[in-house]
């Protein structure tokens, strides 16, 4: 072990490689999000990637995940980034960090905090100097952090990753990337080793690099390692060749096949770099984990295109953290290029079936608004997005009165691109039906003057990756009724999750006038384990889409009827063993009949339902 003042990680131009302590290097690195993994995981999921022969771990840090509000920070429990940077360096691993501050990794909002859309006409990833000045502030919170945990310091991050991918980026801002560069020189020192990372195209490696940042590329398997690095040497003459995302699986939306990659097919593309004398990260993902609460992204792709909650990635550590037929084939392409660890490969965590759970209705949702949002409603004459009255996450209801009598069917409609994401229409507290961003923008209704119009409005995740625009949340136009706008709104952010948290529903008594089984509505149910608390997999048979908290811990999104995730993952470290385990769901549209849950011990990712999109 060099002496802290003899450690160094450096770029040799000469030899075409990293220099780690003066001796020529090459990583093999897999990435790893500790916000998609129960910290009970960490130390698991960091060991087999470990005993796979990974050298290093790659890591993004959310920025929207610790400054949930402007100047309010949160390294606490799952957010304790130095904690998961000790273990990493406990285990012997090495770290490439990517502290964004955009980071993508389909992840809301790429990692950009909500709150910046505050300012609407912002121009995010850019010199717009209340944009800089947010990302400064951030910076000076979290990188001295990293500072104390950098290779030359005695740490164990051999590289810092500025920005992500911005040459996909519309903005092409050289100035930002230049900015970027004297914060992270001037917060970090000027030994550490940055980098960027872009796609082989072109015009993005144009706009995405810059000089005094390496520039490193990312491409899948089946790719032409040739023109490949011949790409990266066009902006990089010399020194190492870094496949920085090299692509192991893929993500999943909601109503699309679920994504597969052949494990024969990526250790080939594996054993061709590191026969090349590449460095690799197997990113993307080694293990992907899991989009708790409403964490996941969405991509745009000539449409909005939400992502799964399930980032399972079809890695090689599967979403419970199970090594897979994938994962042993990467090990034994390394086992070629370097000594594994000795040791065995820790098993898969136990799973168990907990089987049957038995819900009853609570309440649907218009009759607990007072719980739901205490503070009461805005008033406002035309809806407000979710930004503009300060809802980051989750559900806001808009409510008016029908202006007239509609004796025949009228149409009730937004304008494009208005509704943000998915809206669940009730009249009189009847339920209607759903209208959809980039789908059905009208329903034809009836009614009397003075009815109670509601929408109860979805954010499905802000888009992460294809938008050059922002993207703000909830009603984004005006309502009409026959061409006619709406006015005089009641405009409630609802704090469902505050109020789960604090035990509701489980303390109060049913809502004994709730009617009948469609629309957006509570259901409760509580069970018990045969005193263990091992991870398993629920299924929603006959439900249609909502969300799932367990014991107050918001396990994310489910949407049984577009698929193609049929399962959420429930880690067992959220489960009790000594009590009953409370159950809460907000269905959106319609629960079955006779509504049941079914505990599995293992998931269920692949069932698309008659949906064409």
């Amino acid at each position: 072990q060099a002496s802290p003042s003899a450690r160094s990680f450096q770029l040799d131009y000469e030899h075409n490689c990293f220099l780690k302590d003066g001796v020529p290097f090459r990583y093999i690195s897999g990435s790893i999000h500790y916000a998609r993994v129960p910290r009970p995981a960490w130390r698991d999921r960091l060991l087999k990637m470990r005993m796979s022969g990974l050298s290093a771990v790659q890591v993004y840090v959310p920025w929207n995940y610790h400054e949930m509000l402007p100047g309010v920070y949160d390294f606490a429990g799952n957010r304790d980034v130095e904690a998961f940077l000790d273990l990493t360096a406990e285990l012997g691993l090495l770290v490439i960090l990517r502290p964004g501050p955009y980071i993508c990794a389909e992840w809301e909002m790429g990692g950009l905090p909500a709150w910046l859309l505050w300012k609407p006409d912002i121009v995010l990833r850019s010199s717009d100097p209340d944009y800089l000045a947010a990302v400064d502030s951030w910076l000076h919170v979290l990188l001295p952090k990293i500072k104390p945990r950098l290779y030359q310091h005695g740490g164990n991050i051999i590289s810092v990753q500025v920005e992500n991918e911005y040459g996909s980026y519309y903005a092409c801002d050289y100035g930002y990337l230049w900015h970027l560069l004297g914060s992270f020189r001037a917060l970090l020192g000027n030994e550490v080793l940055l980098f960027t990372t872009d796609s082989t195209r072109v015009e993005e490696l144009r706009c995405g690099t810059l000089q005094g940042l390496y520039a490193t590329i990312d491409f899948g398997p089946g790719t032409n390692l040739t023109e490949a690095f011949d790409a990266q040497r066009h902006v990089e003459p010399k020194g190492p060749l870094v496949n920085s995302e090299y692509y192991t699986g893929w993500l999943d939306y909601w109503g699309e096949a679920h994504a597969s990659t052949s494990a024969a097919w990526v250790a080939q593309g594996l054993e061709d770099m590191l026969q090349l004398g590449a460095s690799v990260n197997m990113q993307y993902m080694f293990h992907g984990g899991t989009n708790f609460a409403y964490w996941s992204g969405a991509d745009y792709k000539d449409q909005y295109k939400p992502v799964t909650t399930s980032y399972d990635y079809d890695a090689p550590l599967s979403e419970s953290g199970d090594p897979t037929e994938k994962l042993f084939a990467i090990r034994t392409v390394i086992s070629k290029f370097q000594p594994l660890p000795v040791g065995p490969m820790p098993p898969a965590t136990p799973k168990y079936a907990y089987g049957w759970v038995a819900l009853q209705k609570y309440a649907d949702l218009l009759d607990v608004l007072d719980v739901l949002c205490p503070s009461g409603p805005i008033q406002s004459q035309f809806p407000l997005t979710f930004e503009a009255i300060k809802q980051a996450h989750g559900f806001v209801v808009y409510r008016t009165q029908l202006p007239r009598d509609i004796p025949d069917p009228a149409t009730l409609g937004a304008p494009p691109h208005s509704i943000c994401d998915r809206s669940y229409v009730m009249l009189q507290k009847e339920y209607q039906g759903t209208l959809e961003r980039d789908g059905q923008i009208t329903l034809r209704v009836t009614g009397r003057a003075g009815d109670t119009l509601d929408m109860l409005l979805e954010n499905m995740g802000r888009i992460s990756f294809g938008a050059n625009i922002s993207d703000f949340k909830g009603l984004l136009g005006n309502l009409s009724l026959d061409y006619s706008p709406l006015r005089n709104w009641l405009i409630y952010p609802l704090a469902i999750d505050t109020a789960v948290q604090q035990g509701w529903p489980h303390a109060a008594t049913p809502n004994s006038s709730s009617r009948g089984r469609a629309g957006p509505a509570f259901y409760s149910g509580i069970f018990e384990t045969p005193g263990i608390a091992w991870d398993t997999f629920v299924k929603f048979p006959g439900w249609s889409k909502g969300q799932l908290w367990i014991n107050g811990f918001n396990l994310g999104r489910y949407w049984t009827q577009r698929g193609p995730q049929q399962t959420l993952f429930v880690p067992g470290s959220v489960l009790h063993v000594d009590r009953p385990n409370n159950i809460t769901v907000l269905e959106l549209e319609g629960a079955p009949l006779t509504p049941l849950l079914l505990f599995l011990d293992q998931p269920v990712f692949n069932r698309t339902l008659g949906h064409s999109t």
